[in-house]
């Protein structure tokens, strides 16, 4: 199984719609929506929804008002200022302490701290995973809980979940080999990493801003620890072209693939409003320009092992 993995060094850079596209062009490979902190891959995509589950990252503590003794123990030792005693009574108390299930960590020491065991420590529900079909092959996507973080652990199970299909499908594109096409996380930190461990390419999108430069440097030197062969994609490269030349050239000197540049193009807005892909949508010269990354990127991963 071979494995394509686009991310940035900020949202925004045209990376979802470039997944999209090259879901389009590749006609039958197995997607995987990792940016789950902004999912948005189904807005273009339109999954039939197959499966859901609850994803769980987490503990939360919750105080059996029946048998606290309103000591104040939990509150004392709680960090996050989480406990308060401010909850119901019972035969034992006039006023029990409660947990604020917003401002709890799920770190436990109120439950190991409690003298009667009246906290029980239960699985947090951070939000839900999903296996759907969509018109270009399967997905796997998630939404987040409102509010909730992404420590990765929800990233690593969608890459799992469509590493399986791909492997139990042998779904593949122009050859034999399944295909897994993954949109990741921006940025560098932990669902970054999560996105891209294992992967067999990495592509870059960036904008021909000085943030964009800076971000892209930032990645590359996260590709180059975990050593895994890296393209870089250049979207709106018309809007400063100076800038432009500078990526390319620093891309070159970091040992990068250029894998091309893109026009910045009101019809790739125009396509997303539709719910279509670029290619899709329109017969154009970004269209062309997307297909050319996309022979680029599969051409540079036959040669990954």
């Amino acid at each position: 199984m071979k494995e394509i993995v686009v991310i940035s060094g900020k949202g925004g850079t045209g990376k979802t719609s470039l997944v999209a596209a090259f879901a389009s062009l590749a006609q039958n490979a197995v997607l995987a929506d990792c940016d789950v902190d902004a999912a948005d891959l189904h807005l273009i995509l339109k999954p039939d929804v197959r499966e859901s589950h609850n994803f769980s990252g987490g503990k939360l503590a919750r105080i059996r008002a029946d048998k606290c003794i309103g000591c104040g123990e939990c509150e004392r030792v709680c960090r996050f200022e989480a406990v308060s005693l401010n909850g119901p009574g019972n035969e034992l108390v006039a006023k029990t302490c409660t947990i604020d299930s917003v401002a709890c960590e799920g770190c436990g020491v109120c439950v190991q701290f409690c003298p009667v065991d009246a906290i029980d420590f239960e699985d947090a529900i951070n939000g839900r995973w999903f296996i759907s079909e969509t018109r270009f092959g399967p997905m796997v996507h998630a939404r987040l809980g409102t509010a909730e973080e992404n420590s990765g652990k929800l990233v690593s199970l969608i890459r799992k979940q469509a590493r399986r299909i791909a492997s139990e499908r042998g779904v593949g594109a122009n050859d034999d080999s399944p295909l897994l096409l993954v949109d990741g996380s921006p940025g560098i930190g932990c669902p970054v990493i999560a996105s891209i461990t294992g992967a067999d390419l990495i592509l870059v999108v960036t904008e021909p801003t000085l943030s964009g430069r800076h971000d892209l440097g930032r990645v590359a030197q996260l590709t180059a620890h975990f050593g895994i062969p890296t393209a870089v994609c250049i979207n709106k490269w018309d809007i400063n072209p100076d800038v432009t030349e500078a990526i390319e050239a620093g891309a070159r000197d970091k040992g990068l693939v250029l894998a091309g540049k893109i026009d910045y193009d009101p019809a790739v807005t125009n396509a997303q409003v539709a719910e279509k892909t670029i290619i899709e949508y329109a017969r154009n010269q970004t269209a062309a320009q997307v297909v050319s990354v996309w022979n680029i990127i599969t051409d540079s991963l036959k040669t990954t092992k």
